[in-house]
């Protein structure tokens, strides 16, 4: 199976994408799941290869203007580990990279 690969999306791609990617980190830490994590602004997301795209809920409709394979997950606070575990886990469950 092939490493996961994980970004961390906000509007200009600097703090708070980088602040996500953090907890990110900490929350797959916490689950056992290794993935390659990166963070961007939108522009560069919408041309990314990443499998899973994590980005705040504000960007909701702007992200609805592209097709991306990617799976999206919305969050209300991008750096709020327990909501990140919390939105994570049924979708590293559902593309094999999490025992249910």
């Amino acid at each position: 199976m092939k490493k996961l690969s994980i970004l961390a999306v906000c509007g200009a791609g600097l703090g708070s994408s980088f602040a996500c990617e953090m907890s990110i980190e900490a929350a797959l830490k916490d689950l056992g799941v290794e993935a390659d994590l990166s963070h961007c602004d939108i522009s560069s997301a919408t041309s990314s290869r990443a499998d899973i795209i994590m980005t705040g809920e504000n960007f909701r409709s702007q992200f609805q203007h592209y097709t991306i394979s990617a799976n999206i997950i919305y969050l209300k606070r991008l750096v709020d580990k327990n909501e990140i575990k919390t939105k994570l886990t049924p979708v590293l469950q559902e593309m094999g990279h999490l025992a249910i």
